[in-house]
């Protein structure tokens, strides 16, 4: 008899990101209405990558942060 282990999908990484960014709403730390831009500030280093994996969902650094927090599903497709 063979075990076979069934692994969870792995979550987009946009999937980890929109949950911090949900935290830093939560918190007050962002309005949902302040353009995602502002997120670069509290990202550093961190945010060149952020800007292109967000730009490569069509997004802007005008749209508001309730844009993000809006996406159900993030598909690569």
């Amino acid at each position: 008899m063979t075990n076979s282990v069934v692994m969870p999908p792995v979550a987009h990484p946009m999937v980890k990101f929109q949950r911090q960014v949900r935290s830093l709403v939560t918190s007050k730390v962002l309005k949902p209405s302040d353009s995602i831009w502002k997120i670069a500030l509290l990202y550093g280093d961190d945010w060149s990558y952020w800007k292109r994996e967000l730009e490569d969902f069509e997004f802007t650094m005008q749209d508001p942060v309730s844009d993000l927090l809006a996406v159900e599903m993030w598909d690569d497709e």
